[in-house]
């Protein structure tokens, strides 16, 4: 059987009282002993004590400035980005997603990449003050290779109804077909082939002036209109 709870009970009698005032007594000069030493501890520590501090908040500042500096330093590479033809056809499919975010991003989008298993068509998804969100498509492929007009009806099914995009662009470092190109300029997909990317990514020219992409729409108009 277990051992039964020790039960307490108030003091009886004087000298149970006396005791117990004794005890307490007793707890309350360790206690300020204990307080006093802890003190006197710190008096002693109280420079290394603060050179920690001084440490720690250096070390916060140093971090801070060094985010600073790398998010500046970013902005001022992304300004002047230019790249070439040559280095898209030697990327994999998911360094040329993160190249086009890159190339939205020096147009003034914000833009991150979303590619990958369920992307529903969207690789790269990008938000502008005044011309609204574009829903980006990447299509690596070898040189010479051709985008058929499958991907266009898969944009153009999603790019409105799950991303609420007010545009919706397939980019690729090949070409489209003929009907690939037809469909998505009748259904307001847009299409950026290797002559235009040329445009885009090595001449510098920024996506929404080539492509004529206006300031945003009622996007459920806009869907519907198409």
């Amino acid at each position: 059987m277990g051992r039964k709870p020790i039960a307490l009970r108030r003091p009886r009698g004087a000298a149970e009282i006396l005791s117990a005032a004794v005890v307490a007594l007793a707890l309350t000069v360790l206690a300020l002993r204990a307080a006093s030493t802890m003190v006197d501890a710190l008096e002693d520590l109280w420079p290394f004590l603060l050179v920690l501090v001084l440490l720690a908040g250096a070390i916060g500042a140093w971090r801070i400035v060094r985010s600073v500096r790398g998010r500046r330093r970013d902005e001022v590479r992304l300004a002047v980005l230019r790249i070439m033809l040559a280095e898209l056809d030697a990327m994999d499919n998911r360094q040329f997603e993160y190249a086009l975010r890159d190339l939205l991003i020096r147009d003034g989008w914000v833009a991150r990449r979303v590619g990958g298993g369920g992307d529903q068509a969207a690789d790269v998804i990008g938000d502008h003050p005044t011309r609204g969100r574009i829903v980006v498509q990447a299509k690596h492929t070898r040189v010479g290779g051709k985008v058929g007009a499958s991907v266009m009806y898969g944009v153009k099914g999603t790019a409105g109804p799950v991303h609420r995009a007010d545009h919706a662009v397939v980019v690729t470092n090949g070409s489209f077909t003929r009907d690939a190109m037809a469909w998505g300029d009748l259904h307001r997909v847009h299409w950026v082939d290797r002559d235009r990317l040329l445009r885009w990514a090595e001449s510098g020219a920024a996506v929404h002036e080539f492509l004529g992409l206006s300031a945003k729409l009622c996007r459920a108009r806009f869907w519907r209109a198409v």
